[in-house]
């Protein structure tokens, strides 16, 4: 595996806050290190030499996800002086079950600045997609995360603050939804990323006067009598 620091942007990387909801849960996906001991880190990568932020983040998404097309959006840069990547070097060198030139990997330990993005999927489209040094990738409970190495937790705490300060303003939640929903998904999808509930009626008015929904003809099959009827985002 090709982790020589010259084909790399010196320390600088981009690390993904991958959100997913699923079953009135928004969860975040959470590579496990193929390492010694408990290692837990967010999808991320290095920028090559001859490619922007934005394609290299899409590049690490597509690598873990498998979908080509995807919302990302940056949410902060993290670079505080004290921002190393020790810990993991340490379990890399008790590491056994990894083909990697240990001698090579020592930049890993330089201070890094890390351009964090959050991104959002239709969790039913994902391809999970195991990288190069995991050991295995799940979806989490955005309440219920592992410790991750680093300032990880932190960042998916701003993402959470930048997805639902840009829920209505850009729109985007409708990401986390298949192509074709109810309202009452709707609610429950946004009940899920601002952990409150929500009036039914006030909710259902305020996403229709959005005026972004398309009422299609044919209705949720459902077994009460009265279906509810499907939407679709218009984009």
């Amino acid at each position: 595996m090709n982790f020589n620091e010259q084909d790399f942007i010196r320390q600088l990387s981009i690390d993904c806050v991958i959100f997913g909801y699923q079953e009135k849960e928004l969860k975040v996906l959470v590579p496990k290190i193929n390492m010694v001991g408990e290692v837990f880190t967010l999808p991320g990568g290095f920028i090559q030499q001859n490619e922007g932020i934005d394609h290299a983040a899409l590049r690490i998404l597509k690598e873990r996800t498998g979908i080509q097309t995807i919302y990302l959006d940056q949410c902060r840069t993290f670079g505080h002086e004290g921002r190393y990547n020790a810990e993991v070097l340490n379990a890399l060198h008790e590491a056994s079950k990894m083909l990697i030139d240990i001698a090579n990997l020592e930049w890993f330990t330089k201070r890094f600045v890390s351009i964090g993005y959050y991104a959002l999927v239709d969790i039913n489209k994902v391809e999970l997609q195991t990288g190069e040094i995991d050991e295995s990738v799940s979806w989490y409970n955005v309440k219920d995360l592992p410790k991750m190495i680093m300032d990880h937790n932190e960042m998916v705490t701003y993402a959470l603050a930048a997805l639902r300060q840009n829920l209505d303003q850009k729109l985007i939640g409708f990401n986390l939804l298949p192509e074709t929903f109810t309202m009452k998904e709707v609610q429950e999808l946004y009940e899920a990323i601002y952990e409150k509930p929500f009036a039914r009626n006030n909710f259902q008015k305020k996403i229709l006067d959005l005026d972004v929904l398309e009422r299609l003809e044919k209705k949720f099959t459902g077994a009460a009598n009265k279906a509810p009827f499907l939407y679709r985002f218009r984009r």
